[in-house]
């Protein structure tokens, strides 16, 4: 891609002229650098949407936090082009400088998801986020990845561990497959016997040191990881959108895998998810943005078949979200806007009716208290 058509960083200087930033100059510096990887994520997706589809480029949408006294973000979007079912690439930057009785200072993260319009293009997830906490332990580094076909390959899965591990070379190899363990458990939904995806890892709360240098490692780790996460999958997304020419296009069969994935991939992220409920049980000022991990269609009679599976009281939520889905006379349901922001309602009102319901999420080993840290 040509170098005018690159998604530009934008300087510190235009983002504050929508949004409050911390003033820690550190949080600051990892905004910057995970700025860096949306745009080159962007102009990943923007290339192969101009070779493999029909050249829409990804657009961008901000949102503020108390409208941007406390920071916000932008995020970087498509859906229902030739290449993408559901993409969103989403940097946020929360900060309380002024609330001194808030345990969290700021909070840095990019989260990104996309979910392919070719069933046989596997979808990705990744988080990457800086957590700065006024006192104690408890913040520092979040790093996951995971990659999630409807029609699994072992050539990708396998590519895409080793590259993985591959940018984590600076951690121990117990420490690298300590990551894996956690992500296999936290991607893991119990009521379906199955993962998510095919490849997980996933570390909470990394922190090397508090020096100046030790800070600058792990700046320098989490960059590396995200390179590496969007450079594999961009080439793995790359080869998938070439079967087009070697194999015609996607089957009925395909697309009917893809809705039962994308089905599950609902399931885990509404019931499961952990990064998402307390997400939505913060604020309520970027719902769409959150819920810009769903893909775009699912299957309301599959759906309402796995409501017996779960356990009291997620069957009482299960239902609810999928009496928030409109009806649809063949069973398959968009999730238009409208829809994301009905779900997350009901995602807050279950877990306030119902906050015991949180022990049936996903977990690793270490618990953040995310919520916690915003009160």
């Amino acid at each position: 891609m040509s170098t005018e058509m690159s998604t530009k960083v934008r300087p510190l200087s235009a983002i504050e002229a929508e949004m409050t930033l911390p003033s820690s100059p550190h949080a600051r510096e990892v905004l910057m650098a995970l700025s860096a990887l949306q745009a080159r994520f962007c102009d990943g997706l923007n290339a192969l949407s101009a070779r493999f589809g029909d050249g829409e480029r990804l657009r961008r949408t901000a949102w503020g936090r108390d409208g941007g006294e406390h920071g916000g973000g932008w995020r970087l979007g498509a859906t229902d082009t030739a290449m993408l079912n559901q993409g969103s690439l989403n940097v946020s930057c929360v900060q309380y400088d002024d609330l001194p009785l808030k345990r969290l200072s700021s909070a840095t993260a990019l989260s990104c998801i996309v979910h392919p319009e070719d069933p046989r293009a596997p979808s990705l997830h990744t988080h990457i986020s800086w957590t700065e906490l006024r006192e104690g332990a408890g913040g520092g580094w979040r790093l996951m990845a995971d990659l999630n076909p409807s029609l699994p390959s072992e050539a990708d899965r396998s590519r895409f561990m080793r590259e993985i591990d591959e940018s984590l070379s600076a951690l121990s190899d117990e420490q690298r497959a300590y990551m894996v363990e956690q992500g296999d458990r936290y991607f893991y939904i119990p009521t379906l016997e199955r993962h998510r995806g095919v490849a997980h890892v996933y570390l909470e709360q990394y922190t090397s040191g508090e020096s100046a240098e030790a800070r600058a490692a792990d700046l320098a780790l989490a960059v590396r990881f995200g390179e590496q996460v969007i450079n594999t999958y961009l080439s793995i997304l790359e080869h998938a959108y070439g079967r087009v020419e070697r194999e015609g296009e996607p089957t009925d069969a395909h697309y009917e895998a893809q809705l039962a994935y994308h089905s599950a991939y609902f399931l885990q992220v509404l019931t499961l998810d952990r990064g998402t409920s307390s997400g939505l049980l913060i604020h309520n000022q970027n719902d769409e943005g959150i819920l810009g991990s769903l893909p775009q269609r699912v299957s309301r009679p599959l759906l309402s078949s796995w409501v017996a599976r779960q356990p009291h009281p997620q069957d009482l939520l299960l239902t609810s979200l999928i009496n928030a889905l409109p009806e649809a006379e063949d069973g398959i349901v968009t999730l238009s806007s409208e829809v994301r922001r009905n779900l997350a309602q009901v995602i807050r009102e279950h877990f306030k009716a119902h906050p015991e319901a949180l022990k049936h999420q996903a977990r690793g080993d270490v618990l953040p208290p995310t919520v916690a840290h915003h009160d």
